[in-house]
């Protein structure tokens, strides 16, 4: 019998014959290649020329939609996740013609507050809000032209003391950094308002808000220092050390101060220009630092260094510091002042020591006793 090419002959060593191993198509076993590979491939007819045209355009249109149904169901998904773009621009073109600027807003709070009709509660919350906006210069500048300022200056007149605090809180929002409201506020007469509400028996609340406004009024305008100390205000602050109840403000008073002195310090030594020099002799017409000497201011700063809290002792070192030019003659007298000195000196020490231990070597304490220490051997 023929060997058919290719199959598999051994011989076997027994009979001496050669034997072949037929294959599995001459055997009735298994599939021929393309069998095995339409197997694997399923149902998939993978003969090209099983297809006619019009079945693969079919198929193909199949797909087609069935890729646009799955497209239409993630869009349809999307849609309900997010607006679209024409709805958000018609909320938005709504939004704006409801919106309204800070000016518009100004003008409503302040008919609020001017109105007959108003309660105090509504008069209060209108100056409330105002409060927020005016901390804007250019909101100032429009609350003064809107004439907003002058209501609120009139309203420290206010026998409520609640209106009477909020009318002075927004005045001294409206006046921070403002140099156009300072010169109005002052011309207004609201130094002179706010300096009576000081001298005059008052809740705490109501004078923290006007010494609050006094401050902002007084940075950097040297023709209010002026006008302040004309109308005896050193001696209107001066008498809140007298008043039973005011020892917060006292250390509000002492920063105030120091700001004033050290902001003319500055001034005086920072380089030379037509607008400094301008300034320098506008603030030469200030007598600040010889009226605290005269009205024994010295003493007032010094005696706060006994108050426990350590924010307090460090910024009346700070003015004591700045007062040791003009006041050292009546500090080397104070005993009061030396036994303070030394028991701050001891404390700082040990906090200062505690400091180091724990890895601060240029901690917070440290900082008070170079303070302390500075004044000591100054006196």
């Amino acid at each position: 019998q023929a060997v058919p090419a290719g199959s598999h002959v051994r011989l076997n060593l027994q009979t001496g014959d050669r034997e072949a191993k037929l294959s599995d198509d001459e055997n009735g076993k298994g599939d021929t290649r393309e069998e095995r590979r339409r197997k694997r491939l399923g149902k998939v007819d993978v003969d090209s020329n099983s297809f006619t045209s019009e079945e693969l355009k079919k198929a193909l249109a199949k797909m087609k939609k069935s890729e646009k149904a799955e497209r239409k169901a993630h869009e349809e998904e999307v849609r309900k996740k997010f607006r679209p773009i024409e709805q958000l621009k018609e909320e938005f073109e709504k939004l704006n013609v409801k919106m309204e600027t800070d000016y518009e807003i100004m003008v409503k709070l302040i008919s609020k507050f001017n109105s007959s009709a108003s309660t105090l509660d509504e008069k209060v919350a209108a100056l409330y809000d105002l409060e927020y906006y005016v901390h804007q210069v250019d909101n100032a500048k429009d609350f003064l032209s809107m004439g907003g300022l002058q209501l609120v200056i009139e309203g420290l007149n206010s026998t409520e003391a609640t209106l009477k605090e909020h009318a002075a809180f927004v005045l001294g929002a409206a006046l921070s950094s403002n140099p156009k409201v300072q010169i109005e506020a002052i011309e207004g007469g609201a130094l002179q308002k706010l300096l009576v509400i000081l001298a005059t028996e008052q809740p705490l609340a109501v004078k923290k808000k006007a010494l609050f406004a006094l401050s902002s009024m007084l940075r950097h305008f040297p023709y209010a220092q002026q006008q302040f100390l004309k109308l005896g205000g050193l001696q209107v602050l001066r008498s809140l050390f007298r008043q039973k109840g005011m020892e917060t403000l006292h250390v509000r008073v002492v920063t105030l101060l120091y700001d004033l002195i050290v902001e003319k310090m500055l001034l005086e030594e920072s380089q030379q220009g037509d607008q400094i020099e301008e300034k320098i002799q506008q603030y030469q017409q200030v007598k600040l630092v010889p009226a605290v000497v005269e009205q024994d201011w010295c003493v007032v700063v010094s005696n706060l260094l006994a108050m426990p809290e350590h924010d307090t002792r460090e910024k009346v070192l700070k003015m004591v510091g700045v007062l040791m030019a003009f006041c050292r003659d009546r500090y080397r007298g104070d005993q009061a002042l030396s036994t303070t000195l030394g028991l701050l000196r001891s404390e700082y020490e040990e906090l200062a020591a505690e400091e180091q231990r724990e890895g601060d070597k240029d901690g917070y304490f440290k900082e008070l006793l170079g303070s302390v220490n500075t004044i000591i051997e100054e006196l």
